[in-house]
């Protein structure tokens, strides 16, 4: 006990230190993505009396998801347990502004969402004293040590699903194995993607019966045939954009990428004319910085948030969309011919694949893919998309796939495929989360 409230102590100590060095930069993030004043106490473990009176004398069962991807995952997941729980008050907790956004949009009323409260010992306290979760769902690797201490002092089951680790995080929590093994060990339940992340798990101090391979949750993340929220073609026609027309999307795009994928674009206009570019960045908080990358570039654009019901162009006169709003990227997706998939050629890890195998396109991405490796593996290996090692290859990519619209078929369909094999991963996490809890 001694060694544990000393490894405490020291994390407590070492958190407040870097937290308050950061801070400056954490709450300009905060401010950059726009609406950080509500709900900013949340952040902190002060909740309103609202929420007090909901949760009065119930039982709650709390997800947390960390920001889009995972409140994506969170809504199926939802959706899927309720059915399961009906004595269950719901919560779910999210981190930043554009997941908080997407929970009110897409999930009813009566599920109360809240912010994630910052690692600091009395904020996790309080955020409990108001919650009394009857479990906990993290969807993820979302590892913070103050809050998964106290929920295994209140013997509040935690369990981590949809849980993948790069090879720096699980270097990072082996190396730091005194604070981090026990908490491990201390997980209810733990749903993994593949044998690779479960082996992981099991060296990192989960117990093996508690380990469950159950897939990716990210394919079930959106029903296939969803209805759409903006009529994206018509968008496009509104911007002068040929139905003929070649639809370049590169979707989640890091910083460098949008330079390359500019340049790239301007050659390939030359022969095929009727190449339209989409670009999405990953933070649409960056919009003015790309769009001033593309001015220096020469590519006529238009960014999203001018583009209204009104909005007309003649032929030719914009080459590019630029998506500055959030939530809109898999809309774009479906008015793809081709999609190049961010964070891959000049960032480091890669973004989602699964979504523009949802749509049943081509798929192009770069090397660093490390984040969805089997994933990524699973659609080159089904020829549902292309691995390039740089920016040449890119080009060629792109170049062999605009010239062959047989070939781009083709893709699509064996994309969608491996979509659809893939499935199932809530339920049997729902399966894996009941069952304990029934025997709680």
């Amino acid at each position: 006990m001694g060694k544990s409230k000393a490894v405490r102590r020291l994390y407590n100590l070492c958190f407040t230190f870097f937290f308050w060095l950061s801070s400056p930069y954490y709450f300009l993030k905060l401010w950059r993505r726009g609406d950080w004043k509500a709900g900013f106490g949340q952040r902190f473990g002060s909740y309103n009396t609202r929420l007090k009176h909901a949760l009065t004398n119930r039982r709650v069962l709390w997800f947390h998801a960390v920001s889009v991807g995972e409140v994506n995952i969170c809504t199926q997941l939802i959706s899927a347990i309720e059915p399961y729980v009906p004595n269950l008050k719901i919560v779910i907790s999210t981190t930043t502004t554009t997941g908080m956004g997407i929970l009110n949009d897409k999930l009813p009323s009566y599920i109360e969402k809240i912010y994630y409260p910052i690692d600091f010992k009395r904020c996790v306290r309080r955020a409990f004293g108001v919650i009394h979760p009857s479990a906990v769902v993290l969807v993820e690797a979302e590892i913070w040590p103050n809050f998964l201490w106290h929920a295994r002092d209140r013997g509040t089951p935690v369990f981590l699903v949809n849980a993948r680790l790069s090879e720096r995080s699980f270097n990072g929590y082996k190396r730091f194995g005194v604070v981090f093994r026990r908490i491990f060990a201390s997980l209810a339940g733990v749903g993994v993607q593949d044998e690779a992340d479960a082996e992981k798990m099991r060296l990192l101090g989960c117990r093996p019966d508690k380990v469950h391979v159950v897939g990716n949750m990210k394919f079930d993340a959106v029903p296939l045939g969803e209805k759409r929220h903006i009529d994206a073609p018509m968008m496009l026609r509104s911007l002068g954009v040929d139905e003929r027309a070649v639809v370049l999307v590169g979707g989640s795009t890091h910083a460098g990428e949008e330079e390359v994928l500019a340049d790239i674009y301007k050659r390939l206009k030359q022969r095929f004319p009727d190449l339209f570019l989409v670009l999405v960045p990953r933070h649409f908080e960056r919009g003015r910085e790309v769009g001033r990358v593309l001015t220096g570039k020469g590519v006529n654009f238009v960014y999203r948030s001018e583009v209204t019901s009104n909005t007309k162009h003649p032929p030719g006169a914009v080459e590019c969309l630029l998506v500055n709003s959030t939530g809109e990227l898999r809309y774009f997706y479906e008015v793809a011919d081709i999609i190049f998939v961010g964070k891959s050629l000049r960032g480091k890890g890669g973004q989602n694949p699964i979504e523009p195998g949802m749509a049943a396109k081509p798929i192009v991405f770069g090397p660093h893919m490390q984040n969805f490796k089997t994933v990524a593996a699973d659609f080159v290996n089904n020829n549902g998309a292309i691995q390039v090692r740089d920016e040449s290859e890119l080009e060629e990519a792109l170049k062999r796939l605009i010239s062959n619209p047989e070939r781009r078929a083709e893709m699509g369909k064996m994309a969608v495929e491996v979509v659809r094999k893939n499935r199932g991963s809530v339920e049997r996490t729902v399966r894996m989360i009941v069952e304990r809890l029934e025997k709680k």
